[in-house]
C-alpha cells in the first residue's frame, strides 16, 4: 500500500483556489456566520481608514439581489502599479493572498486587518465583485468573477450571471468617470457565491445593525449607515456616537448602574521580534518596540448577569484572549485586597472571593489598540499577544485601586457599595451551594426537605421523568388521576407567582412558590445552577387555556429564564397545550360516536365545517374547557399528559440577548417602554380575549 502513495498523489492548491477549496479555514464556516465574516472583512477595511483619520463615514447597502455594497470616504485603494507583481493596487489586494498595507509599514498604526487575505478571500468566495475607487479626480473600476479579473457584459443592472470575458494577457483598471480633485473613497459590491454559501442564505440585517452600532461606539465620530433595500419601504439605520466606550457600556448594561461607570485608560510598551520585509525583498527577524493602548469601562448593577465585550483595534474577540485575562486578573487582585483590608467591617470571616462573585452584575468594555496583534486564526476570535495580559492587568489594577482608595465623597460611597455587593454575592453563593448539596436525587420519603405538596413519581431515572407544574388544587386533583405515577410528578402552585424580573434575588428566595419550584427541581439557581443536578428530564408548565393561565405561564417562564437559564437553553422546559373544545361527532348506525378535540377557534370552525360537509351531526352544545379542572381524568390524560396523544411546546432561547431585552421590556420595572410597546401593537379584538 505504501508503494501506491507517492509524491504524484499530492496536491498543491495555489492562490485563491485554496480559499474556494477550504473556505472554513479563512471564514470559519459557510453558514450565516461565515457570510457575515465576509461582509465585515470589507467593512473593517473601511473602518481602519477611519481610525487612521481618513474619512468619517461608511455606508452599507443590501441590494434586492442580496448583494452587499460597502462605500467609504477613505483614501481609496492604491491604483498605481506595484513594481514586483506588475499589478495595480486594486488587483493585487483582491487577487493575491497576504497582500496589503498592514504588514508593519507606516500606512496603519493599528488596524483590524492583519493577514492581508480579507478582500481576496471575499473575492474568491463571490460570484462577482465590483470595485470602484475615487482617486486623482477619476473613478477607477475593476470587476472579478470568483477571484478572476475581467469584464462583465451587463445589459442593464449588474448581474453575476452576465457574460464574462476574463483578462487573458493583460489587465487594467478602467476609468468610469470623473470626481472632484479632493474626493477619495472606495466602493465594493459583491455577490456571495451560491455554490459556497447555498442559494437560500442571505445576510442578516439585524446582525449588521448590531455590529455597526458596536463599531460606532468604538470609533467616536464615525458615521455608519445600514440600508436594506430588499423590502419596501427600505429599512435604514444610522449610527454616530461621541461618547465612546462609556456610552457603549451604558447601552450594553442590562440594568441601572449602582457603581460607575468608571473608565480606565493607559498605555504600556513591550518588545517583540517579528519578521520585517527589507528593501532587498528578504524577511529579517527584527526586534521592535510596540505600544499598547488600553481603554476599559466598568460598571456594576444590582443584578447578577455579567456582560463583558472585548475588542482589539475595534475587532470584537468573542472568545477573549490575553487582554481579557489581564482585565479579569487585575479586577480580582484589587478587589480581593480591598475586601481583606475591610474584612472586619464587611463580616467576611474566612471565606474567599471567587471570580463569579466579583463579575456578578458587571458590565465591561475592554478595548486595546496595538500594531500587528497576534490573533489565533483568521477569524480573530482570540487575542494571542502575550504582552497584552500584563499591560492590561497593570493599567486596570492601578486605576481601580485609585478609585477604591479615593477620598472623594462619591468615590467612597460607590466603593463601599461595590465591596458590599461582592461580599453579598459570595455569601449567597456559599448558601446556595450548601442548599444544593442537601438536595440530591431522593424520593419524598428519603428527603423530608421537599415540599409536602409535591406529588413525586416512583422512577429515579432523570431521562424518563417529568415534572408538571399545575395551577391550583382543582387541576391537581384531576392530574393525580390522569398521570403516570411511575414517571410523572406534580407540583401545584397557588395562582400567580412573584414577577422575578422586577423582584430582587432575596425577594425571590423568600417567596414560597419560587422557593418550592427551585427546591423540587433540585439544581440551585442563578450562577450556582447545575444542570447535571436537575431531578427531572422535562419541566412542563400546565396552566389553563385562558388569560390568567397565560399570565401564570409567563411568570413561570420568567423565573426559569432569569434564574435557571441553562434549563431553558438545554430545551428541557415545555408548555403543555390543553384543548379548548371537545366535539362529539354522532355517527349513524352501529358506528360509535367519535370524540374530537380542537385547540383554537379556527380549528373548531374547520372541524365543524368538515363534519357538516360530510353530513355528520355533532352534539350541542359543544363543550368549551375554561380550565383543566373541568376535564375528566381520562380526557386530561388523553389530550395533555400522556405522550401518545399530547402536544407540548418546547421553550427555546434562540437569541439570549434579544430574549433578555424582551423579558425586561414586558416584565421589568420600566412602565413607559411597556406602555409604548402595547400602544404600538395592532388593536386587539375584545371578542378574542377569554374573559
Amino acid at each position: 500500500m505504501a508503494k501506491d502513495y507517492s509524491a504524484r498523489h499530492l496536491s498543491v492548491l495555489e492562490g485563491l483556489e485554496a480559499v474556494r477549496k477550504r473556505p472554513g479555514m479563512y471564514i470559519g464556516s459557510t453558514d450565516s456566520r461565515g457570510l457575515m465574516h465576509c461582509v465585515w472583512e470589507i467593512i473593517d477595511n473601511a473602518v481602519d481608514e477611519a481610525i487612521g483619520g481618513h474619512g468619517n463615514s461608511i455606508e452599507v447597502i443590501v441590494h434586492p439581489d442580496h448583494s452587499i455594497e460597502v462605500s467609504d470616504t477613505g483614501r481609496g485603494i492604491p491604483i498605481d502599479i506595484e513594481p514586483k507583481s506588475g499589478l495595480s493596487g486594486v488587483e493585487l489586494v483582491f487577487t493575491k493572498l497576504h497582500a496589503g498595507g498592514k504588514f508593519g509599514g507606516s500606512s496603519y498604526q493599528s488596524s483590524g486587518g492583519l493577514h492581508g487575505v480579507g478582500a481576496s478571500v471575499v473575492n474568491a468566495l463571490s460570484a462577482r465583485v465590483d470595485v470602484e475607487v475615487d482617486r486623482d479626480g477619476k473613478t477607477w473600476a475593476m470587476s472579478f468573477r470568483r477571484g478572476e479579473p475581467g469584464v462583465f457584459k451587463d445589459s442593464a443592472e449588474p448581474d453575476p450571471k452576465s457574460d464574462f470575458e476574463p483578462f487573458v494577457s493583460d489587465s487594467a483598471l478602467k476609468v468610469r468617470g470623473k470626481v472632484g480633485k479632493n474626493v477619495t473613497g472606495t466602493r465594493v459590491r459583491f455577490w456571495p457565491d451560491p455554490g459556497v454559501f447555498g442559494t437560500d442564505l442571505s445576510v442578516s440585517v439585524d446582525d449588521l445593525v448590531d455590529r455597526a452600532r458596536q463599531t460606532a461606539f468604538l470609533v467616536p465620530g464615525l458615521a455608519l449607515e445600514i440600508s436594506d433595500t430588499r423590502q419596501q419601504p427600505s429599512r435604514k439605520e444610522s449610527f454616530h456616537f461621541d461618547g465612546g466606550t462609556v456610552e457603549f457600556a451604558d447601552y450594553l448594561a442590562p440594568d441601572e448602574a449602582r457603581v460607575g461607570p468608571w473608565r480606565f485608560q493607559g498605555t504600556g510598551t513591550f518588545t517583540e521580534t517579528v519578521p520585517v520585509l527589507q528593501d532587498n525583498g528578504h524577511l529579517e527577524q527584527t526586534e521592535l518596540e510596540r505600544e499598547l493602548a488600553v481603554d476599559v469601562v466598568v460598571r456594576w448593577g444590582p443584578g447578577y448577569d455579567t456582560v463583558i465585550k472585548s475588542f482589539v483595534n475595534i475587532i470584537q474577540t468573542p472568545k477573549g484572549g490575553s487582554h481579557l485575562q489581564g482585565f479579569e486578573q487585575g479586577v480580582m487582585k484589587v478587589i480581593r485586597q480591598e475586601v481583606e483590608k475591610n474584612a472586619r467591617r464587611l463580616k467576611v470571616g474566612s471565606d474567599k472571593l471567587e471570580k463569579d462573585d466579583v463579575l456578578a452584575g458587571l458590565t465591561a468594555v475592554v478595548a486595546v489598540r496595538v500594531p500587528e496583534p497576534q490573533f489565533e486564526g483568521q477569524t480573530k476570535e482570540v487575542l494571542g499577544t502575550p504582552a497584552a495580559k500584563g499591560i492590561v492587568q497593570q493599567v486596570v489594577s492601578e486605576k481601580l485601586r485609585e478609585r477604591l482608595q479615593s477620598g472623594k465623597r462619591d468615590d467612597k460611597a460607590q466603593s463601599a457599595l461595590l465591596l458590599e455587593k461582592v461580599v453579598a454575592e459570595m455569601k449567597t453563593r456559599i448558601s446556595a451551594r450548601t442548599l444544593k448539596e442537601t438536595q440530591r436525587r431522593k424520593s419524598a420519603l428519603e428527603n423530608s426537605t421537599l415540599p409536602t405538596k409535591l406529588v413525586d413519581c416512583r422512577s429515579k431515572s432523570v431521562d424518563n421523568t417529568e415534572l408538571f407544574i399545575v395551577e391550583g388544587d382543582s387541576a391537581l386533583g384531576t392530574a393525580k388521576l390522569a398521570r403516570d405515577s411511575d414517571t410523572q410528578a406534580l407540583l401545584p402552585i397557588r395562582g400567580k407567582i412573584l414577577n422575578t424580573q422586577k423582584a430582587s434575588l432575596q425577594d425571590m428566595l423568600n417567596n414560597q412558590e419560587c422557593a418550592a419550584i427551585i427546591q423540587v427541581i433540585g439544581a440551585g439557581s442563578g450562577r450556582t445552577f447545575d444542570l447535571d443536578q436537575v431531578r427531572y428530564g422535562k419541566i412542563i408548565v400546565m396552566s389553563d387555556a385562558d388569560v390568567d393561565g397565560a399570565h401564570i405561564r409567563t411568570l413561570l417562564l420568567t423565573l426559569f429564564f432569569r434564574y435557571m437559564r441553562p434549563l431553558v437553553e438545554a430545551g428541557r422546559v415545555f408548555a403543555a397545550v390543553p384543548p379548548l373544545h371537545r366535539v362529539v361527532a354522532k355517527h349513524r348506525g352501529s358506528t360509535p360516536n367519535e370524540v374530537l378535540y380542537t385547540y383554537s377557534e379556527a380549528e373548531l370552525n374547520s372541524v365543524l365545517a368538515d363534519l357538516e360537509a360530510r353530513g355528520i351531526g355533532y352534539e350541542q352544545p359543544i363543550q368549551r374547557y375554561k380550565g383543566l379542572g373541568e376535564m375528566d381524568a381520562d380526557q386530561l390524560a388523553e389530550t395533555t399528559m400522556m405522550p401518545s396523544g399530547r402536544m407540548l411546546r418546547r421553550v427555546r432561547v434562540v437569541d439570549a440577548e434579544a430574549a433578555a431585552a424582551m423579558f425586561e421590556l414586558l416584565m421589568g420595572n420600566e412602565v413607559a417602554p411597556r406602555r409604548q410597546f402595547i400602544a404600538d401593537r395592532p388593536r386587539l379584538d375584545p371578542a378574542s380575549i377569554d374573559v
